[in-house]
């Protein structure tokens, strides 16, 4: 079923898609939103809005999202399975469409002991496998998980996550199979600093066939500083950054890391666009979003096209 999603219409007419995020506040002023939507505007295609990520607590991503919606740009809901059981998922993807978002990242959510609640109590009633069925479910075939019908369907562009470089490495590209068959259509990665390894899973992946039925958006994380890059190394779960990589930003003067930090995710977005089956990129500018618009310029994805 083809929805209103805008990242649908340029993956549908061959186009290169771009993506960005936008964390909402640990508080409810509308304002931050607005003031991170500026700087995205007119420059990505669709954003993400995170949802309560790292379990820590902020404004719904469904709330951001509508406030991003009435400025006029796509963005793109996610949803975890930690916080939710399978009653107010389904109202949520109902809350979604009706105030015209037109699409879902389907994620399972950090564990709770890693966020500012770690007595709270996990949900997690689907994992989000089942969630990407879900929504399928309630897209496609107009019923709930129950077995009622729905009156008036959520029409939905229905996306996950994926990380390349997850141990054992040789099931990764499986893996994503098993999503697509759930009804996965696009599919944003984990942030990609080892290019060759993210390359043999691409070729595994268009082994598979799988680039002709999902849309593949390649993550990508500009660095600030070296000790950025030393710490995602280290500490960040599934993360493979190279040596060589944090060596050239220790390499720079601290005042010209940041700098340095923009040029290398530049020259990552360029060699990813010339992967086969890569569809598009997604650019996790943490808390950096005011850098998304010199990024694109300078990696040549402007302007956006119309659609």
């Amino acid at each position: 079923m083809k929805t209103n999603s805008k990242i649908e219409k340029i993956w549908d007419s061959g186009g290169f898609i771009v993506t960005s995020e936008c964390g909402p506040p640990r508080g409810a002023d509308a304002e931050i939103v607005r003031k991170k939507g500026e700087y995205l505007r007119g420059v990505v295609d669709g954003v993400n809005v995170t949802d309560n990520q790292t379990s820590v607590v902020r404004m719904s991503s469904l709330s951001a999202c509508a406030i991003l919606k009435g400025m006029g740009l796509e963005p793109i809901l996610q949803m975890v399975c930690r916080d939710r059981n399978r009653i107010a998922l389904q109202s949520d993807i109902l809350g979604a469409a009706a105030l015209g978002i037109n699409n879902m990242l389907c994620l399972s959510g950090d564990h709770q002991k890693f966020g500012d609640h770690p007595q709270g109590k996990n949900v997690y009633d689907i994992d989000s496998m089942q969630l990407i069925q879900t929504v399928r479910q309630m897209r496609d075939e107009g019923k709930f998980l129950g077995g009622d019908e729905i009156k008036g369907k959520p029409v939905i562009f229905i996306g996950a996550a994926e990380n390349p470089f997850a141990d054992p490495f040789e099931i990764r590209a499986a893996r994503l199979g098993k999503k697509v068959k759930s009804g996965c259509q696009f599919i944003q990665t984990q942030c990609i600093y080892n290019l060759e390894k993210f390359s043999r899973w691409m070729q595994m992946v268009c082994d598979r066939g799988l680039h002709e039925k999902c849309a593949i958006l390649a993550g990508v994380t500009p660095m600030k500083s070296a000790g950025m890059a030393n710490y995602m190394k280290k500490n960040v779960p599934g993360m493979d950054v190279p040596d060589a990589l944090i060596e050239r930003m220790k390499g720079t003067p601290k005042e010209k890391q940041a700098e340095e930090g923009i040029n290398i995710c530049v020259e990552s977005i360029q060699q990813l666009r010339e992967m086969p089956g890569v569809r598009g990129i997604h650019i996790m500018a943490i808390e950096w979003e005011e850098k998304v618009a010199e990024i694109v310029k300078a990696a040549g994805l402007f302007p956006r096209p119309e659609v």
